[in-house]
């Protein structure tokens, strides 16, 4: 079972590893796209006023963009430590024992605007790009990664859950992938989406899928996981979960 995760915006700073090595991640068929794609970030990041343009930043996020400047030489560190965050919070790699980790390093993967596709254990700098980014003179990300990640996605021979963003699902698509969307539920039985804690919730299932010593291989075994884990996951069919949550 491979848990596919949204990235988030904030990362960790620093790192104990060397600089970073786009071959030596998971995925090197991605290479060129991933090289193509940090070489336009750290140009960009030459020019102050078009990045707060191009990656949606203010003056009092410069400090963003100079990472981007540095993304060839600082520091790396994995990929479940760099990302922060509500989901990253929720998942709390920090409070895993060593077993646990090297289980959730390879049960869970993050889908990157910047990278396409990491591991957990992946070492990757900070760095600011999202989904929706439009770096000069290159199309757009969706159009660069969808028809060099859709096949790296599609070969994963074993059961996806894919909690991705809408943004991020979009650069290429996992055939099969379970899905999940979390519903509150009011007292009056009324339903609506999640927003605020949305991404707490994912992680928390994220977490215990990553520590499970269960393999579901289908929608159904997953379910029921799920279930057992005292959490309310509704199928209607197809491969799309539902969890429900009390209102708060």
């Amino acid at each position: 079972m491979l848990v596919l995760l949204p990235p988030s915006e904030t990362k960790a700073p620093g790192g104990d590893r060397g600089p970073l090595e786009l071959a030596a991640l998971t995925a090197p068929e991605l290479t060129g796209v991933r090289t193509e794609i940090a070489e336009a970030v750290v140009k960009l990041a030459g020019d102050v006023p078009a990045s707060r343009a191009a990656l949606g930043l203010s003056p009092k996020q410069d400090a963003e963009i100079a990472r981007n400047a540095e993304l060839w030489t600082s520091p790396t560190r994995p990929a479940l430590e760099r990302y922060t965050g509500v989901l990253y919070d929720a998942l709390d790699v920090g409070a895993m024992t060593r077993v646990q980790r090297a289980r959730a390093g390879r049960r869970l993967a993050v889908g990157s605007a910047l990278f396409g596709l990491v591991r957990g254990e992946d070492p990757i700098p900070a760095y600011r790009l999202s989904a929706g980014s439009a770096l000069p003179g290159l199309p757009t990300l969706r159009a660069l990664w969808r028809p060099a990640l859709s096949p790296v996605l599609a070969s994963i021979g074993e059961l996806v859950v894919d909690l991705r963003s809408g943004s991020y699902a979009a650069l290429a698509p996992v055939p099969g992938a379970v899905t999940l969307e979390v519903l509150s539920e009011r007292p009056d039985g009324s339903r609506s989406v999640v927003s605020h804690f949305n991404k707490a919730h994912k992680g928390r299932v994220a977490r215990l899928l990553a520590l499970t010593t269960a393999e579901p291989d289908d929608v159904v075994r997953l379910r029921r996981l799920l279930r057992r884990a005292g959490l309310h996951v509704e199928h209607e069919g197809g491969r799309a979960l539902t969890l429900v949550v009390p209102a708060p």
